[in-house]
């Protein structure tokens, strides 16, 4: 399962979340570990944000906002029920882990949390987007993303 920060005004407009040109690079790192968004996929990923829609002017959420959209992501980890998490970018990945640690900080190490009385580990990334903008860190994603792949005992999320 991958968790995203909240749509963008491309994902908002589409009802999907990553989609453009961020979404394009995440479908190919996805397919570099052999993953996919299609429910057919041998190794399907659900992808989820932790709002639900997209904050007036792009700006981040609020904490009341992500309060209020907490049990229905809380829900949908349930319902998935995944082997594991990744997290994409700094919001989202402090959001899930209770923390305000820099994205550096909570790189390269699995965390856990537990939703419905299961263990359920998390590998934090940069989101697709910041990737775009950052061409540098693409290496430390794909170190993020072959992390997971170690971590996940099922092979897919």
């Amino acid at each position: 399962m991958l968790i995203g920060e909240a749509p963008g005004a491309e994902e908002d407009q589409r009802g999907e979340p990553f989609v453009g040109q961020a979404g394009r690079l995440l479908d190919n790192m996805l397919r570099t570990l052999g993953m996919a968004r299609d429910a057919d996929a041998p190794a399907p990923v659900y992808i989820a944000n932790v709002l639900k829609c997209r904050p007036p002017g792009n700006r981040n959420p609020l904490p009341e906002e992500v309060a209020r959209c907490a049990p229905f992501l809380l829900r949908q980890v349930e319902l998935v029920d995944p082997q594991l998490i990744i997290v994409m970018g700094r919001f989202a990945a402090q959001s899930l882990l209770g923390t305000d640690a820099s994205i550096a900080a909570l790189r390269g190490k699995a965390h856990q949390i537990t939703v419905a009385r299961r263990q359920i580990p998390v590998i934090v990334t940069y989101h697709p987007a910041y990737l775009l903008r950052n061409l540098g860190d693409k290496a430390k994603s794909w170190a993020d993303l072959c992390l997971a792949g170690a971590t996940n005992p099922s092979g897919s999320s």
